[in-house]
This record gives C-alpha cells, sequence and structure tokens, in this order.
C-alpha cells in the first residue's frame, strides 16, 4: 500500500544559484542543524516559525515569523522557495498538503498525518507486516468509560498514551489495572487515547532511513537508546547488543515501510528488541531524530545533510558509520546544581578535553529542567573508548551514566 502515489518529475535544485533556497517549517534545533547542513552545501534557508529568535532563525537567512496554518504565512514561504520541508512532526498536515500545490513537500502531508495519530500508525505498521513480519505493540483505542470495560485482560499492565502530540514522556501514563486505566483516561482530559500493553523490553533500537524522489533508498547503522524519564538520554552507534540477524530484519522492515509511504526525505523509525529476540515496531518520525544525532560526527552523511539532499531531489548520500559513537543528551538539568534555582554555565571546557568530543548548543538561551539544550557526541576507534568518554562526561555534568552504556 502506497500513501503518496504523485509521481514528481526529478527536478534537483542545485546549490549557488540565486534560487537555491530550500524551506523548512519549525524553528527548533532540528531546522538549525538542517539549515547549518543546506549552507554548507550552498543553500540559503528560509524557516517558518511563529517564535522569535527561534534556533532556526538565529542562523537561516530568512525567517517568516507566522503560525504554520496561516494562508500569509505560507504564501510567504512558496515566495522564498519551491522545496520545503518540516523539523517536527506535529507541523499541521493540512498545511504541507497546502503547500504542495505550487511547491515540492517532503515528507508528504499524508505521511505526517499518519506519523501524527498513534492509532492510524499503528494500523499502517499492521498493514506493514504482510511484508515485515514485524508487527506494532498490542493496543486498544480508548476513548470513553465503554474501551476501559472493553480492553482485553492481557493488555494490562500497560501504559495510556494520547493518540496526539504526546512526546517525551508527555501525555501517558503506566497503569497496572482497570481502575488505574480509567483514572488516567480521566487525567488525559478527553482526549482520545490507545493503551498499549507493556512489554518485556531488552532494549531499544532506531533505524533511520531516507528515501529520495527517485525510489533510491538507504538506511543507517542501528543505533541503540536509552531514555529517563520518557526521554531520550544516550544513543550508541552502532548497537552493541543488536545481533546480526536483528539488526537486518529492523533495518530490512524499515526499507519496506519507508516504500509503502511513497516517503521522501529521513524517517527514523523506533524498534524494541524484547528478552526473547523478538522486534516490535513502536512509533515513526517523519523527520530527523534526537537519535540520529550521532550522524553529524560520525557518519560520512549526517542526516540533515541527507535531509537536504532529498528535499532538493540530489542523489543520497553514503551513510557508512566511519567511527564508532556515543551520544550524549543535555538537557537544562545539567545547568543546576542539586535544587537550585540559579543557573551556571556547565564545565564545557571539561567535556572538550574529553578526545573525540564534539560539543553541539542549540542556541537557546534559557536553560529550563527537561528542556533540550544540546548535545555531545564522544567518537572513538572502539565503542569502549567511546563509552568511556560518555562516561567521563556523565561525571562531569553530575549526572549517573546509564548502566547500558
Amino acid at each position: 500500500m502506497n500513501i503518496d502515489k504523485q509521481v514528481r518529475p526529478r527536478q534537483a535544485l542545485l546549490p549557488n544559484t540565486d534560487k537555491s533556497c530550500l524551506g523548512i517549517m519549525g524553528g527548533g534545533q532540528l531546522g538549525r542543524m538542517f539549515a547549518h547542513a543546506a549552507q554548507a552545501m550552498g543553500y540559503k534557508v528560509a524557516v517558518l516559525e511563529p517564535e522569535a529568535g527561534c534556533p532556526a532563525a538565529q542562523v537561516a537567512e530568512h525567517h517568516v515569523q507566522a503560525d504554520y496554518d496561516s494562508p500569509e504565512g505560507l504564501k510567504a514561504l512558496l515566495a522564498l522557495t519551491k522545496h520545503i520541508s518540516t523539523e517536527f512532526e506535529n507541523v499541521p498536515a493540512d498545511s504541507m498538503k497546502e503547500l504542495a500545490y505550487d511547491g515540492f513537500v517532503s515528507p508528504s502531508g499524508d505521511c505526517v498525518s499518519i506519523a501524527q495519530d498513534r492509532l492510524i500508525e499503528k494500523r499502517f505498521f499492521t498493514r506493514c507486516s504482510l511484508r515485515t513480519g514485524i508487527f506494532p505493540t498490542p493496543h486498544w483505542g480508548i476513548s470513553r468509560k465503554e474501551d476501559v470495560i472493553s480492553a482485553k485482560d492481557d493488555l494490562l499492565p500497560g501504559i495510556l498514551k494520547t493518540v496526539r502530540l504526546g512526546y517525551d514522556g508527555k501525555g501517558q501514563a503506566r497503569v497496572r489495572n482497570r481502575e488505574e486505566l480509567a483514572a488516567a483516561l480521566v487525567s488525559m482530559r478527553g482526549q482520545p487515547c490507545v493503551l498499549e500493553k507493556m512489554l518485556p523490553l531488552a532494549y531499544e533500537i532506531s533505524v533511520l532511513v531516507a528515501r529520495g524522489v527517485d525510489g533510491q533508498a538507504v538506511v543507517y547503522p542501528i543505533a541503540e537508546n536509552v531514555h529517563r524519564d520518557g526521554i531520550l538520554f544516550t544513543t550508541l552507534a552502532p548497537s552493541p547488543s543488536v545481533s546480526a540477524d536483528v539488526a537486518g530484519a529492523a533495518q530490512k522492515a524499515a526499507l519496506t515501510i519507508i516504500e509503502e509511504l511513497g516517503y521522501v526525505g529521513v524517517l527514523c523509525i523506533e524498534f524494541f528488541v524484547l528478552t526473547d529476540g523478538t522486534l516490535v515496531v513502536n512509533e515513526m518520525a517523519p523527520r530527523p531524530h534526537n537519535s540520529g544525532h550521532y550522524t553529524i560526527d560520525a557518519c560520512v552523511t549526517s542526516q540533515f545533510e541527507q535531509q537536504v539532499r532529498a528535499l532538493a531531489q540530489l542523489p543520497l548520500g553514503d551513510v557508512r558509520l566511519h567511527s564508532p559513537a556515543a551520544m550524549l543528551n543535555i538537557l537544562g538539568d545539567v545547568w543546576f546544581s542539586g535544587n537550585s534555582d540559579t543557573p551556571r554555565e556547565p564545565a564545557w571546557d571539561q567535556i572538550l578535553a574529553i578526545p573525540g568530543a564534539h560539543l553541539h548548543l542549540y542556541g537557546k538561551t534559557e536553560a529550563r529542567r527537561a528542556r533540550k539544550m544540546g548535545h555531545i557526541t564522544f567518537v572513538a576507534p572502539t565503542m569502549e573508548q567511546a563509552r568511556a568518554a560518555l562516561h567521563q562526561a556523565c561525571g562531569i555534568l553530575g549526572l549517573a551514566a546509564p548502566e547500558q552504556a
């Protein structure tokens, strides 16, 4: 089943010309890193974002300051560029579809709309399982009290998630029984939800895949993730835990999924690996992903350069990993000592003294707890050395290093 059946003529937008401008919906750190990659290749960048001084607008040549569904804003963006992507999945899908009438949009609004709704996404993964053999987590849509009653017993204990908008641990609650499920549904304030069965998780992996307008697709090495409080904490690439068989199955499934979508651009798909080795597809993000940041420093072609290539309708780049990498997500918490409310700058000089350390800060002037402020990637000749550097950095920043890393 191909979601997006549009036949697009191959009209590459070459760099370093008067028309060499690429557009991005959203002004966060992913848009900022997209802009860096585009500018390095000779493109100008136009950002549509309502917030003044956002990370992407700090570096882009053009900032259309407007709401994502503003007709005037969309028109202004199209006046600057006809090649437009997105840096987050909750951009209005209708806006992406509207832009596609006069421009080349990747990913398409149809693809974005699937990733915006957990139930629709799981139904899509279930259809893909006919080819991949890999299923989503057992689940049940819950919007009313009656749905709580009709949910199967074997879905509990589980996790109740809002169907839309929840991310980084927000919009979800762990439930052990029907009483807790009913209470959690009330706490979601009437939002449609999905109950997902809790599974015996060994670890989580990310598969980063990209597809060009010509149908060419490439898949990056498997990355292994550790979360804290629902927020990505570390990523190791290549995954030290995954077997060759599981890695191959996950990469093959990712290539199938992106083909079934008729997708153009960079797509990240998260999988669970269970304690018995079973592979379960969890969710996808229609954009570059936090777990793919290691590609900037450890791969021949970063996920952001890949997004630029796909959007400009150029050949995709080499996805080889030239060095093992350990990525540490940096939240605003490291600006605060203990229970203090007074921020102080972390010891970046000590971090940068660690061999193989690459610091990336996102231009956010206000540090807040749980706010993504940057990341550090450690590259080394071996994964053991990269892990050791990550542990050293955790000690400097006052963080407990994860056992898996």
